[in-house]
């Protein structure tokens, strides 16, 4: 049966932008849903990145001319599946007010979204909708902050994680990253300290990354440490400079051996194609949310994969983009791992409660997905609990 003649198979009737607002202990939470619902009243859901009301605004801006276009106008009326199609012509309406900003965050959640909604309405996974899989099994690098002050001690720092250590550990998960608090006024040579502390916890079964936070301004400074710690065996060191130091990186990368990432804040193919040249990086971690959803990932993937480069995105929403990172990596990972923050290893009550189901992590994986789209859908009673 073609899509034409198939009645689940409905144009996109609107599409919402829904702001869920809530304070966790030590940061901010709030996301912008992404609803996008066809003639027959199904839908779709993604997430958007960003500040909620300047989300909101963009999505409500006026048309004015060719590229001055509200970007829901390119999509409304159009089928669902025809992603690639409507996310160019999603991205050609943001040339006026710029094709690299806010625009692109809120992009990314429609697309997301679409994913979702063409695979609810053709009854298949999202990952099929990516290309499809030859794996039986994921595994996710689970995202470790405990809940510690931005300027915790050293002391404080690592009791904080060595529960959650301890707890990864236990449930055989293969990789997990950490992070040098925001505002801890430690010494680089503290810094070495702690992370041996940490990958002493941990032991060398199990692969551990390290967000230093964008702690640091001077490459040399970053070599050196990186240099100095290498017998740990860190699988990646991420946001060690600058985010836009891309000279940096790239001298970083010339005098260490450890693998360096980056461009987690960056939109667009364009953008991290500017990395993998420029800044020299071993691994891309373009997010989800922000350089232009699914569709955008697989450009970029397959850009990187090109010039042997990994991709692991960046993702620290809720679960709606946690599903859809499992889809992702199903279809078009080039890394043996992707970011997951799991509940069970989070303070996140919208993390925790924002949809179901949480897919089951079983002996530190994922099995294949089976339920249409992205298999998850709103908790309405925890929605109308905010």
């Amino acid at each position: 049966m073609s899509l034409a003649l198939n009645p689940a198979v409905a144009p996109i009737k609107s599409i919402e932008f829904i702001p869920v607002n809530y304070q966790a202990s030590n940061w901010s939470q709030n996301t912008v849903v992404v609803k996008v619902t066809d003639e027959n009243g199904v839908y779709g859901l993604g997430e958007a990145d960003g500040s909620p009301d300047a989300i909101l605004a963009y999505a409500n801006i006026e048309t004015e001319h060719k590229w001055l276009t509200n970007i829901t106008e390119k999509a409304i009326g159009r089928l669902p599946i025809e992603i690639n199609a409507i996310w160019d012509a999603m991205y050609d309406a943001t040339q006026w007010q710029g094709m690299r900003g806010m625009g692109m965050f809120a992009l990314s959640g429609i697309d997301m979204a679409h994913y979702d909604l063409a695979g609810k309405q053709l009854g298949v996974p999202a990952y099929q909708l990516l290309g499809g899989t030859n794996k039986d099994k994921v595994h996710p690098y689970l995202t470790l902050y405990p809940a510690i002050p931005v300027d915790a001690s050293l002391d404080v720092a690592i009791k904080g994680y060595a529960p959650l250590l301890e707890k990864a550990k236990a449930h055989n998960i293969h990789a997990v990253k950490v992070c040098v608090p925001i505002k801890a006024d430690w010494s680089t040579k503290e810094v070495a300290y702690y992370l041996r502390e940490l990958r002493g916890i941990l032991g060398h079964d199990t692969d551990m990354m390290v967000d230093y936070l964008y702690r640091f301004t001077d490459w040399y400074e970053v070599a050196r440490l990186l240099n100095s710690i290498e017998d740990l065996e860190l699988y990646f060191a991420e946001a060690t400079l600058q985010h836009d130091d891309l000279s940096g990186h790239a001298k970083l990368v010339e005098n260490t051996r450890s693998r360096i990432c980056g461009a987690e804040m960056s939109t667009t193919r364009f953008e991290a194609e500017e990395w993998i040249t420029k800044g020299k990086v071993h691994l891309l971690q373009s997010d989800y949310n922000r350089c232009g959803g699914l569709t955008e990932l697989r450009r970029i993937t397959e850009m990187a994969t090109a010039n042997n480069v990994q991709v692991m995105p960046h993702n620290w929403k809720t679960g709606i983009t946690s599903a859809a990172a499992i889809h992702y990596q199903f279809a078009v990972g080039n890394a043996p791992y992707f970011e997951y923050v799991h509940p069970d290893f989070s303070d996140g009550e919208l993390r925790k409660y924002l949809v179901t189901p949480e897919a089951e992590l079983v002996d530190g994986g994922f099995a294949k997905p089976t339920a249409p789209g992205l298999g998850i859908d709103l908790n309405q009673e925890f929605l109308a609990s905010l």
